[in-house]
């Protein structure tokens, strides 16, 4: 194992900035990995790990051979690491590659429309695979899934659940290329009960708390729906709404 002490080696600069700043992340093609079990998920589900940063004593999950492991002191860890409070084990990787399917054969997928909390849309990532749905796709502007926060929030979801960035257009030729109808989360005038939604197959769409859904997302769907909620409740938070959505379809299917 290398040892590392300075804050100006170019692999702890790499790191930081990786952790720093999204477009440094993509056009590196890397992101980093904060935690043991994150680390662990990552590893378990094929992603490219490329280095590993440690503090002294720290745990780490069995490592490929070409794996570069490098320990580090605990200010070099505190400078790196995303973390207010560093796990001591951080994986620099390379962001999976994900290009978009030519069509969807699956029964249930999530699309995010401008959620750009990473806390909501990790939460997200993290209810669709509870939840059992085939895929997801950010739009508008969301969080990004590779940042820090996003990816701590998914809880290694990010990489057991299918997700895509894409563009709404994208989507919609995508959607009616698969025959896959659009429902939106909106208090629209036809907005039925979701409790009498048709959840054989489908994908649905959800807003941010503050906006709520797009008009150019809205235009695509070919129906709304409303969550049932006492009169002066205005709305519920965006990944609480995604797992009313989620858990109603799945229990519809009998998962």
């Amino acid at each position: 194992m290398e040892r590392i002490t300075s804050r100006n080696n170019p692999l702890v600069a790499h790191a930081r900035k990786l952790a720093a700043s999204a477009p440094y992340s993509r056009s590196a093609g890397e992101f980093v990995c904060d935690g043991f079990k994150l680390l662990r998920e990552a590893l378990a589900h094929g992603v490219d790990v490329r280095a590993v940063l440690c503090a002294d004593g720290a745990e780490l999950p069995p490592l490929p051979p070409h794996v570069r492991t490098v320990s580090v002191p605990p200010d070099i860890m505190d400078a790196v690491s995303p973390s207010k409070t560093p796990q001591g084990v951080l994986g620099v990787c390379a962001i999976p590659e994900r290009p978009l399917p030519e069509s969807l054969g699956g029964r249930c997928y999530l699309v995010l429309d401008g959620v750009q909390d990473p806390g909501n849309v990790g939460a997200m990532l993290r209810t669709a695979d509870a939840f059992g749905a085939d895929g997801v796709f950010l739009l508008n502007g969301c969080a990004g899934l590779w940042r820090p926060k996003t990816i701590r929030a998914t809880m290694g979801a990010a990489f057991r659940v299918p997700a895509w960035t894409c563009a709404a257009a994208e989507l919609k030729t995508l959607l009616r290329r698969s025959a896959l109808p659009l429902y939106g989360a909106a208090l629209r005038p036809d907005a039925q009960d979701v409790r009498d939604m048709d959840f054989t197959r489908f994908a649905v769409a959800i807003g941010s708390e503050g906006n709520g859904l797009s008009e150019e997302v809205l235009s695509m769907c070919g129906g709304a729906f409303k969550i049932p909620m006492r009169e002066h409740c205005e709305s519920l938070n965006a990944s609480i709404a995604a797992a009313v959505i989620l858990w109603e379809a799945a229990r519809r299917r009998g998962d």
